[in-house]
């Protein structure tokens, strides 16, 4: 063989281990990449980590704050499930102590309130109580 023929095989052999280091550099990362797609898709997501420490009527005020204020609530909830992730937040949160949370940084959530009253055994509205004791007052004044 002559000395051209030595120097392009070694040349040939040189490109052949760069690509198969290219290979196995590219397989590697790929390897990484779909381990941490399929750690995020086994990591439940903020908002499942926040209901899971919910309490009574808890769900009712975030889904509130949710249609009332989704981009407010969206932090919140990321925050929430940090400091619950990490154990610095580790109680119940129910209805009243969530509003509270809300409130207390300035997003006043509205909720549906209802006063029921017992009569003759029976649970009826605090509004429908007096529009007919008003109603019979107004007939007996006739």
């Amino acid at each position: 063989m002559s000395e051209d023929d030595r120097d392009l095989e070694a040349l040939k052999l040189k490109r052949l281990a760069e690509m198969q280091k290219n290979i196995s550099y590219k397989k590697k990362q790929e390897d990484i990449k779909s381990l941490a797609e399929e750690k995020k898709k086994n990591k439940p997501s903020a908002r499942d980590v926040v209901i899971k420490q919910l309490g009574y009527r808890g769900l009712e005020v975030l889904e509130q704050a949710e249609i009332q204020f989704s981009s407010q609530t969206k932090f919140v909830i990321e925050k929430l499930a940090e400091l619950i992730s990490s154990g610095e937040v580790n109680e119940t949160l129910d209805g009243g102590k969530l509003l509270a949370l809300f409130r207390s940084i300035g997003v006043n959530v509205r909720l549906e309130t209802k006063i029921n009253i017992e009569q003759d055994g029976k649970f009826v509205s605090l509004s429908d109580k007096l529009s007919k004791s008003t109603q019979s007052n107004d007939a007996s004044e006739s």
